[in-house]
């Protein structure tokens, strides 16, 4: 895995993010609630993800902000 530095345009929007939209431990909370929903339902045959509909349709949404925040491509 490369180690780049972010463009200070990258770092800004990082900064707004986890500053007005959302703290970032709350943040690390959602990624890992969504890898345990998703790792669980696969190796159950996806019994857990009907539990967690709910959970992993929220956490999607942070997840996708912040992916269009580290490198924008939905965004025109």
């Amino acid at each position: 895995m490369t180690k780049d530095n972010l463009s200070n345009e990258v770092e800004t929007r990082l900064n707004i993010f986890f500053t007005d939209d959302i703290d970032s431990k709350e943040m690390a909370k959602m990624i890992r609630e969504v890898n345990n929903a998703l790792s669980l339902s696969v190796m159950r045959g996806c019994e857990t993800i009907e539990s967690e509909i709910k959970n992993i349709e929220d956490n999607f949404y942070w997840l996708n902000k912040l992916a269009e925040i580290l490198d924008p491509y939905l965004e025109v």
